[in-house]
């Protein structure tokens, strides 16, 4: 008969496997057993390896997070889960608005959050029963886990080191595997509910709130953003036990967050983190003001750029326009999500049946559909458009005219016809807020036979199709045409203001009143106001078949075991921008976004191979040694070849040694390929802005004039150019059809020792370089080194405008397409342990993953040294927090009887930042520590509760200044955002 443990070892997982995330595999033997009992091991497929083999260990780490850890854990959305893990780092998730994609996404390694990677990269490759999940929506090509049903995870399998000679391109940090329960017996529903809870007590940032008179949550929040998940499964053999089937059905609702719920992100700190202010379009206007004067023999009216002319003035109460102090600022974090609002309906099946011994279908199906809104603070003017108006525009009063054009020296009169052209920061609080509402749906089939041909032969061929339809519907956003129709008025007959264009008037012009402080009405702002609309879809097609057995050929007791395949993959992506979207009409996005189509596919012969070198020998218990190859043909990059050597040797039971060697590839995906290029914004410093004489340093340029001078400065602009409020500059991106693929290079070596009975320790090395990243130059590292060094290239990507800013208007900007650049290489050690031991009628067990960083260095411009840094122990404008050291420890006692009690341990160490010379609050992140408490409890022989509170003692996220948050003042999703978690959950099981 088949022992408990063979059935529990189908896909290479330890059959000790407690509560808790491990490293594996670990060293399994046989135990003792009765006479008459026969242990039968069945061959197994590991994670990252297609060969069945007899044992369960893998030459690559392989962390592993069960369901009793996603029970304990309390959450619904799993990539809450796996961002706990200390080998991954937080990506698209549910703390971010501005600038979400509405998807799920995960990042092995933080190989995707350089600044100097594309933000359409991925480089983890995510799977599901081990074959890919397709990418998740119109903005990103990285799969949405949102589709994979957290309820029926048996497991999760998280693998370092390259794996593209198995899997193919994109497994270049590695692999994540969700493993799901398809061959689940009875009937399972389960409701669970949870809510966050925080004690505002922040004093730091509500003394900088009560200094702007801003309102603040103050105390208990009571309970908020609260989840709610139902779950349902059901499965059952079939036809005399020969087939069997999975159904699940799933549904989960999150409410709405906002930032003013938090004192920490009730306001938005500057990029020093040492002021709550926030953005120069005010609610009460900001003007930048320049005259219009003559030029030319046909008297045509040019705008005046010079630095003397430039005037920043701040509209007040009285309607006067004294220079701009720094004070009108609005502030837009409150109405902004801290948690996106989100629902989610999904369901599927999973089949197989058994014809016969050679012939054994199966067949997966999934479905999902998620909607979600992003919303952010209201849309603005933002300082983009360049407008004229006369003199005599009614939209100024007759001091105002006096004030502009007669210090302008131009004609004040009422009949005037000379020209001031301004831009204006406007906040629209009288539209509302932007509203992002974004609509997945996703499908995944996949269907394909597996049987024994001959001997110890057997073959799998499938075919997998998935598909995701998407679509962003922008609403209460600017319409930068209406806004030039707004401000282009006269005077009607009745003397009242209107829009100087019939044309415009017929299609519903209201007067926009700027300088009219309190004048604009929502009807006014309505008219301003549009919808963008973006839909598009993505798809994955690939088949796959390989045979795999014995050779003929053997050095030790066991034959050399192979694996021999074919492999053809085609990805598809279309995006379709209505026109607001694709001329870059709407002024709250920055720039255009634009349609894409395009597509790729790839065609593949892949082998692998098992070779038992020295068996049951003193000190070689076992020496082998994997290897594998895969040959690519690109339809884009043309040809590719990765490999892998990896060896395993186990001297004596207690202790096993491992290593391995990847070359893998990433292929340059759709978008980075076929996107068109576009202006956009990006976020940082021009280090050539600021006034030298200001009193506050801080107000400096950070460059010299004769440095900025080669960014572009004129003569007499140094000192002259304006600083961004909002810390956001042009750029001009895009994708390119020429690059080539990145190649990495992956080492991993390590050692699992067994010292205790009960006791498992690992220890693994592992290297990752990657060469060629795709990626965009750091636009602030482009200005600044151009500045200190000259180099050319750099230089010849800044260009600015006439008044020498990079911000205001669309002329001035640098330009960031998407290239093949430098580089980036990572090393650390991962440390894993589990223990178990009996105790009082029950058992106590613990499990640690943590990881020790050792080194995490990029050079953005080959050959560049000012491009080079070094993350470890630190974060920056270019890397996000990447402390030494990282770990969870999780400690429980299981009464053997009917309750369960466990304690986490969740811990970051201190980082510091790179730039020395930032103020306090950004000069160091102190360790972070976070303790969770859970307790499971079986009511009868079917229900199960299971209680629990995570963050228990309801520690704040570390804030950060303005240039370094991902969103409201801290790394959102990175540490525990929003306070205290509380969760319960119920589970009845027939």
């Amino acid at each position: 008969m088949k022992s408990v443990i063979s059935s529990r070892l189908r896909y290479g997982v330890s059959a000790l496997v407690l509560a808790g995330l491990h490293t594996t595999p670990l060293h399994q033997t046989a135990h003792a057993q009765e006479a008459e009992e026969e242990m039968v091991f069945e061959e197994v497929v590991v994670t990252g390896s297609r060969i069945k083999r007899k044992d369960i260990e893998s030459v690559s780490p392989l962390a592993i997070a069960d369901a009793a850890e996603i029970k304990f854990s309390g959450h619904n959305r799993i990539e809450d889960l796996l961002n706990t893990m200390p080998q991954l780092e937080a990506a698209q998730n549910a703390n971010l608005s501005n600038g979400s994609t509405g998807t799920a996404s995960l990042d092995l390694r933080g190989l995707n959050n350089s600044l100097l990677t594309s933000s359409f990269a991925n480089r983890t490759l995510v799977l599901i029963n081990g074959r890919r999940l397709q990418p998740g929506g119109i903005y990103t090509v990285s799969p949405d886990i949102n589709q994979i049903p957290s309820g029926l995870i048996k497991r999760i399998e998280v693998m370092t080191g390259g794996a593209s000679s198995t899997y193919g391109a994109d497994a270049v940090a590695g692999v994540v595997n969700f493993v799901m329960d398809d061959e689940f017996e009875g009937i399972q529903i389960s409701a669970g509910v949870s809510a966050y809870q925080h004690n505002n007590r922040n004093d730091y940032i509500q003394g900088l709130m009560d200094d702007q008179n801003f309102e603040y949550p103050d105390g208990s929040s009571g309970l908020d953003g609260e989840q709610y998940n139902l779950d349902f499964a059901i499965g059952s053999k079939f036809n005399d036990d020969k087939g069997h089937v999975t159904v699940y059905a799933n549904w989960r609702k999150v409410e709405e967050l906002r930032q003013g719920a938090r004192d920490y992100s009730a306001c938005a700190l500057n990029g020093d983190g040492d002021t709550c202010g926030g953005s120069a379009n005010a609610i009460i206007p900001n003007f930048d003001l320049y005259p219009r004067f003559p030029t030319g023999e046909d008297g045509a009216l040019e705008t005046d750029y010079a630095p003397e002319t430039n005037r920043f003035a701040s509209l007040q109460l009285d309607g006067t326009l004294p220079e701009f102090d720094g004070t009108n600022v609005y502030n837009f974090a409150p109405v902004n999500h801290f948690q996106r609002p989100d629902e989610r309906f999904s369901g599927g099946a999973f089949i197989n049946y058994e014809v016969n011994e050679h012939f054994r279908p199966y067949a997966e199906v999934m479905f999902m559909r998620d909607t979600t809104k992003a919303q952010i603070a209201e849309s603005g003017t933002f300082f983009d458009e360049e407008y004229h108006i006369s003199c005599s525009s009614p939209l100024l009063t007759a001091a105002q005219r006096t004030d502009i054009c007669g210090g302008y020296g131009l004609d004040d009169s009422a009949t005037s016809t000379d020209e001031f052209a301004f831009y204006v920061g406007k906040r629209n609080v009288e539209g509302g807020p932007r509203e992002d509402n974004l609509t997945h749906q996703s499908f995944r089939i996949v269907g394909g036979a597996e049987g024994d041909i001959k001997d110890s032969w057997s073959y799998d061929v499938s075919m997998l199709y998935g598909s995701t339809n998407a679509s962003s519907t922008y609403k209460n956003d600017f319409f930068a045409p209406n806004i030039a129709n707004a401000v282009d008025v006269e005077l009607a007959e009745d003397g009242s203001i209107q829009c100087a264009d019939a044309d415009a008037r017929a299609g519903g012009c209201l007067p926009y009143l700027l300088f009219t402080p309190g004048g604009i009405t929502a009807e006014q702002a309505n008219y301003l106001t549009a919808t963008g609309i973006l839909t598009g879809s993505t798809s994955e097609l690939v088949f796959n078949a390989f045979v795999t057995g014995d050779l003929p050929i053997s050095i030790a007791e066991d034959p050399v075991q192979a694996v021999l395949g074919v492999e053809y993959r085609k990805e598809t992506f279309e995006r379709s921008s209505d026109q607001l979207f694709e001329e870059g009409l709407l002024l709250g996005q920055g720039g255009a976004t634009a349609s894409v189509e395009g597509s790729y596919d790839v065609k593949e012969f892949f082998a692998e191979a098992f070779v038992p070198i020295i068996q049951d020998s003193e000190f070689a218990q076992e020496l082998s040694m994997e290897l594998g190859l895969r040959i690519s043909d690109y339809s884009t990059i043309g040809g590719a070849t990765t490999y892998k050597v990896g060896l395993n040797w186990q001297p004596i039971d207690e202790v096993k040694f491992r290593g391995s060697y990847n070359r893998a590839i990433r292929a340059p995906n759709v978008l980075e390929l076929f996107l068109p290029q576009t202006e956009g914004l990006w976020g940082g410093v021009d280090p050539c802005a600021g006034d030298p004489t200001d009193p506050d340093p801080d107000n400096h340029p950070v460059l010299n004039e004769a440095q900025c001078a080669l960014t572009g400065v004129l003569p007499g602009q140094y000192g002259n150019i304006s600083v961004s409020p909002a810390s956001q500059y042009n750029n001009f991106s895009g994708g390119n059809p020429d690059l080539e693929e990145e190649v990495a290079d992956t080492w991993t070596a390590g050692v699992v020792v067994t010292p205790l009975d009960g006791l498992t320790v690992s220890a693994d090395y592992w290297y990752i370089k990657i060469d060629g990243i795709i990626g965009t130059i750091n636009e602030e590292l482009a200005v600044t080194q151009c500045g200190l060094t000259g180099n050319e290239f750099l230089c010849g990507l800044i260009t600015r405008a006439g008044n020498g800013s990079l911000w205001l208007g669309k002329v001035g900007r640098v330009t960031s397409t998407i290239d093949n650049l430098g580089f980036t290489r990572q090393q650390g050690i991962d440390i894993a342990a589990d223990y178990s031991i009996e105790a009082a009628e029950g058992s106590i067990f613990a499990n640690l993953a943590g990881t020790i960083l050792l080194e995490k260095f990029t050079q953005e411009v080959p050959d560049l040294v000012a491009s080079e840094y070094d993350c470890k122990g630190s974060f920056s404008t270019s890397c996000i927090p990447s402390p030494t050291w990282r770990h969870t420890l999780r400690i429980g006692y299981d009464s053997h009887e009917w309750w369960t009690v466990t304690a986490k341990w969740r811990y970051f160490a201190s980082v510091k930042n790179l730039d020395s010379s930032v103020s306090e609050i950004n000069q160091e992140i102190g360790a972070q520590s976070y303790f969770d408490l859970t307790a499971s409890f079986v009511a009868n022989e079917n229900v199960n509760i299971t209680l629990g509170v995570n963050n228990i003692f309801d520690k704040e996220p570390p804030m950060i200044g303005g240039d370094f948050a991902t969103n409201a003042n801290t790394y959102a999703g990175y540490y525990d955002t929003l306070g205290r978690y509380l969760h319960a959950s119920v589970t009845a099981t027939f």
